[in-house]
Protein backbone atom coordinates (compact mmCIF):
# COMPACT_ATOMS: atom_id res chain seq x y z
CA UNK A 1 0.00 0.00 0.00
CA UNK A 2 0.94 3.52 -0.94
CA UNK A 3 1.72 6.18 1.90
CA UNK A 4 0.31 9.55 2.06
CA UNK A 5 2.13 12.56 1.45
CA UNK A 6 0.93 15.31 4.38
CA UNK A 7 -0.43 17.18 1.72
CA UNK A 8 -2.81 14.73 -0.17
CA UNK A 9 -4.51 13.73 3.50
CA UNK A 10 -8.06 14.99 3.74
CA UNK A 11 -10.53 15.96 6.34
CA UNK A 12 -12.97 13.19 6.52
CA UNK A 13 -13.35 9.26 6.92
CA UNK A 14 -11.05 6.85 6.80
CA UNK A 15 -10.02 3.42 8.32
CA UNK A 16 -8.02 2.01 11.36
CA UNK A 17 -6.39 -1.18 10.92
CA UNK A 18 -6.80 -3.26 13.94
CA UNK A 19 -6.33 -6.48 15.71
CA UNK A 20 -8.77 -6.74 18.62
CA UNK A 21 -9.20 -10.44 18.99
CA UNK A 22 -9.03 -13.88 17.12
CA UNK A 23 -5.68 -12.72 15.25
CA UNK A 24 -7.83 -10.84 12.43
CA UNK A 25 -7.19 -7.77 11.48
CA UNK A 26 -9.63 -5.41 10.65
CA UNK A 27 -11.12 -2.24 9.14
CA UNK A 28 -12.99 0.22 11.32
CA UNK A 29 -14.05 3.32 10.85
CA UNK A 30 -12.73 6.79 11.91
CA UNK A 31 -13.15 10.69 11.13
CA UNK A 32 -10.00 12.62 10.75
CA UNK A 33 -10.71 15.76 12.15
CA UNK A 34 -8.02 18.63 12.28
CA UNK A 35 -4.53 18.05 9.87
CA UNK A 36 -1.80 19.71 11.21
CA UNK A 37 0.56 20.38 8.44
CA UNK A 38 3.26 22.44 9.73
CA UNK A 39 4.07 20.51 12.93
CA UNK A 40 7.32 18.78 13.02
CA UNK A 41 7.88 19.03 16.49
CA UNK A 42 6.23 16.19 18.19
CA UNK A 43 4.63 13.95 15.51
CA UNK A 44 0.92 14.85 16.37
CA UNK A 45 -0.01 15.59 12.70
CA UNK A 46 -3.89 15.32 12.88
CA UNK A 47 -6.63 14.42 15.37
CA UNK A 48 -8.83 11.52 14.35
CA UNK A 49 -12.11 10.65 16.26
CA UNK A 50 -13.42 7.26 16.34
CA UNK A 51 -16.52 6.76 14.87
CA UNK A 52 -17.28 3.14 14.69
CA UNK A 53 -19.40 1.55 16.77
CA UNK A 54 -17.84 -1.76 17.21
CA UNK A 55 -14.78 -0.47 17.56
CA UNK A 56 -16.35 1.66 20.82
CA UNK A 57 -18.15 -1.10 22.22
CA UNK A 58 -15.12 -3.21 22.25
CA UNK A 59 -12.50 -1.29 23.07
CA UNK A 60 -13.79 2.02 23.58
CA UNK A 61 -11.53 3.97 21.12
CA UNK A 62 -7.91 3.47 20.52
CA UNK A 63 -6.02 1.71 23.65
CA UNK A 64 -2.82 0.98 24.69
CA UNK A 65 -1.65 -1.89 22.44
CA UNK A 66 -2.74 -0.32 18.93
CA UNK A 67 0.18 1.97 18.72
CA UNK A 68 1.40 1.83 15.05
CA UNK A 69 -1.91 0.44 14.00
CA UNK A 70 -2.09 2.14 10.19
CA UNK A 71 -5.04 5.20 9.78
CA UNK A 72 -6.25 4.40 5.60
CA UNK A 73 -7.69 7.33 3.73
CA UNK A 74 -8.06 6.86 -0.64
CA UNK A 75 -6.55 3.60 -0.38
CA UNK A 76 -2.94 5.00 0.68
CA UNK A 77 -1.53 5.19 4.81
CA UNK A 78 -1.96 8.64 5.93
CA UNK A 79 -0.76 7.89 9.49
CA UNK A 80 -0.46 5.22 12.34
CA UNK A 81 -1.57 5.90 15.38
CA UNK A 82 1.03 6.80 18.21
CA UNK A 83 -1.15 8.01 21.20
CA UNK A 84 -4.88 9.56 22.20
CA UNK A 85 -6.11 11.77 24.44
CA UNK A 86 -9.63 9.96 25.02
CA UNK A 87 -11.49 12.91 24.17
Amino acid sequence: MKIALREEVELGDAKILSTLENGQTKEYDVRIEKIYLNNNVDNKSMVIRITDDELLRKAGGIVQGMSGSPIIQNGKIVRCTNSCNGK
